[in-house]
This record gives structure tokens, C-alpha cells and sequence, in this order.
């Protein structure tokens, strides 16, 4: 029997609504989307723009604002470095301590031209701090929506409210929050929005930017060059089932996210009040982040130690799944505070649509016995 699967916010299982969707994209829609001009051209083309539509629906954006790319990796790469080089030389990019490698690594491409935004303890920024780095220098202010790691909600709307009044563009890497979070481009006056497909129940391989186009419109200049397609900002064949599966996976969200987040909340709950018998200690609380994040810590118990104890029956990570092959502990941890020691005991449990009530209950015995048993051998030694 296959271990319970709580690491959702690595990469989400496929829903089978979105395989049904894709599979004649697979055999008999095989066409090339840019091949418009005859039958199988023209038919994979309207699947890809039907998805635009789907995904656009998700943010409140238009169809012709969004770009889709591998991922949201590839987006955050995009958006940070092509407006950093539409700016020019002279510019600045302003983006927080605890984002995602895709928009830190990006953005330390520029050198001393990058100005961090620090956290509170609960890993939150805070709107005043991005105000006060703002200069005429600034070129793009980048705030994730959620955290991956933490699940820790950002406050978006006053942050876009912040640039939007220093005429500063916003993005937002919403890859992680788009699942539960009703994210609104308008509302938040935000210019670029990175997404990503996998992380809602969709297909691997594919996500988007959207871009705005209508008042203070967004520029940014291409870092990759082909045919053309997607406003030449992401050129190359398009990835049609890929994209399907996408915009299906986008149009449930929109559609069950509150049913997902009522459901998942209290599953939650239950982690947390069947682990407060081993003095489980949360890194953000509750009300702070997304229902399906818990970022916690058992004092003394390392969490490499604690996931190898419990990898038959359980499988989740001690952070991002995009930094697992490195050793240095979570920059985003660090950021909030937390100690070495501390970081090295934390875990994330992540789960969603296909979680279980007895799941549940059955991890939260699992980690008490392990949390024990550990206990157990540190005392001995």
C-alpha cells in the first residue's frame, strides 16, 4: 500500500476531469496551433484559445493578457528579467526574502540593483516596507500571493495599492494561492501574475504570465526568440494537451476552490489538534495561511530524521520541492526568524481535493508514534 500522499504543494495529483479533457488532444487532435490554415491546425488552436479564455476567468484578466509558458518558473523568469531589461541599466527590482528560487535567482541576475523586503515573524510583508523602497528607479515589485513553503498569505491588494500609487508595476507568483485564493488582477492593480498548471490538480509542463495590456499597460522586453507565438515573449509549439488540461484545471478551481478550502480547513484542524500531544509548534498560524499548508515543528525531533521514520506511510517534505537537491536551510524560514535549529525540525504537510478524513486522522497517529519513538532514542543517547 502506497504511503498517504501530504506533499500537494510540491505538485498536485492530476484530476481525472482534466485527463478526460486532454486525451483527444493526445491521439486524434494532434495539430500544430500555429498550422491555423487547415482542419487540424485550426482545431488545436481554438483549444488552445478556449483554455486562454478558462485561465484568464480564474484572475478577472482578459484572454489576450495571458502568455503560457512551461510553467511558473519560466513566467517569474519572465517577468522579472524582461521588465528588468525593458527598464533599462539604471533600474531596480524591489522583491521579498521569501520568495520562490524562480524570482530570487532571477532577480540576483542584477546584481546590487536588488532590494529585499523582510517579514514579520509569521512571514508576512508588510505594504509599508515595499513603499519605502520604492524610488524612480524601480522597475517592478515582486510579493508572492501565498507562500509555498509556509502557505503564509500576502497581503496582495494592499500591496498593489502601494505601487499603483508610485506608478511602480506589481507582480505576483500566485502559482501556490491560485487553488483557494480568488485573485482579481484589477482589484489588486497588479501587472504580472505568474501560474502554474500542476499546482491545481493539472498537467506538468505548463503554466502562464499574464501580462496586462489595458491601462498601464505592461512592456517587457523577450528573452527568448523563435516563431513568435505568444506575443513573442514565449515563442515555440504550443503544448496543446498540455494547455487543455490547464484551462480545465483552472476553470474547477475557480469553480470549487471555496468547496476545496471549506473542506480542507478543518482537515487541518484535526492535523493540528492531534499533534498538540507532541507539542507540535506551528511556524505561521492558522488564520494566516492557506487551509492546506501546515509548516510546523516538533522541539528536538529533525525533520530528515522524522520523514525517514515515517516514509512507508506517509510522504511529505521539509520545504520547497525546487530547493530539496541543496542543503542550506529555508531562506524562508531564516526570514521569519527562525533558528537553524528550529528550521531543521520544521516540515510541510500539504494535501487537497483527494485527502481523506481518515487520512487524516491516520497521519497525525503516524507522526505521534514516530515524534515518540524519536523521542524515545534521544533520551537513551
Amino acid at each position: 500500500m502506497k504511503p498517504i500522499y501530504l506533499d500537494y504543494n510540491a505538485t498536485t495529483p492530476v484530476d481525472p476531469r482534466v485527463i478526460e479533457a486532454m486525451l483527444p488532444h493526445l491521439t486524434e487532435g494532434f495539430g500544430n496551433a500555429a498550422s491555423i490554415d487547415h482542419y487540424y491546425g485550426h482545431e488545436a488552436h481554438q483549444a488552445v484559445e478556449q483554455a486562454r479564455e478558462q485561465v484568464a476567468a480564474l484572475i478577472g484578466a482578459e484572454a489576450s493578457e495571458i502568455v503560457f509558458t512551461s510553467g511558473a518558473t519560466e513566467a517569474d523568469n519572465i517577468a522579472v528579467l524582461g521588465a528588468a531589461a525593458r527598464a533599462g541599466e539604471e533600474c531596480e527590482i524591489v522583491v521579498s526574502a521569501i520568495e520562490h528560487p524562480a524570482v530570487l535567482e532571477a532577480a540576483r541576475q542584477l546584481g546590487d540593483r536588488v532590494k529585499l523586503i523582510p517579514v514579520s515573524g509569521e512571514g508576512i510583508v508588510d505594504p509599508a516596507e515595499v513603499g519605502s523602497r520604492l524610488t524612480a528607479k524601480t522597475a517592478l515589485v515582486s510579493v508572492m500571493a501565498a507562500n509555498n513553503e509556509t502557505g503564509a498569505i500576502q497581503p496582495v491588494d494592499e500591496i498593489g495599492a502601494v505601487c499603483a500609487e508610485a506608478e511602480v508595476p506589481f507582480h505576483t507568483d500566485a502559482a501556490q494561492a491560485l487553488r483557494h485564493l480568488a485573485l482579481d488582477v484589477d482589484r489588486s492593480d497588479i501587472s504580472l501574475l505568474s501560474m502554474s498548471s500542476h499546482k491545481m490538480y493539472g498537467p506538468k509542463g505548463v503554466g502562464a504570465l499574464y501580462v496586462r495590456k489595458r491601462r498601464r499597460r505592461m512592456k517587457l522586453a523577450p528573452l527568448h526568440f523563435g516563431g513568435g507565438q505568444e506575443r513573442s515573449l514565449r515563442p515555440g509549439t504550443a503544448n496543446v494537451p498540455g494547455i487543455v488540461g490547464f484551462g480545465v484545471a483552472a476553470e474547477l478551481a475557480r469553480r470549487e476552490r471555496t468547496v476545496d478550502a471549506q473542506r480542507e480547513l478543518p482537515l487541518k484542524q484535526q492535523l493540528i489538534a492531534g499533534l498538540e500531544r507532541a507539542g507540535v509548534e506551528l511556524n505561521v498560524p492558522v488564520e494566516a495561511s492557506l487551509p492546506q499548508t501546515l509548516s510546523a515543528r516538533f522541539s528536538g525531533i529533525g525533520a530528515r530524521a522524522l520523514m525517514h521514520a515515517t516514509r512507508d506511510q506517509l510522504a511529505f517534505s521539509s520545504g520547497s520541492a525546487c530547493a530539496t537537491t541543496k542543503v542550506e536551510p529555508s531562506h524562508v524560514l531564516l526570514a521569519q526568524g527562525l533558528s537553524n535549529e528550529a528550521v531543521s525540525e520544521s516540515v510541510r504537510l500539504s494535501f487537497g481535493r483527494f485527502i481523506s478524513d481518515g487520512d487524516a486522522k491516520q497521519t497525525y497517529e503516524v507522526l505521534l508514534d514516530a515524534v515518540d519513538a524519536l523521542r524515545r532514542v534521544t533520551a537513551v543517547a
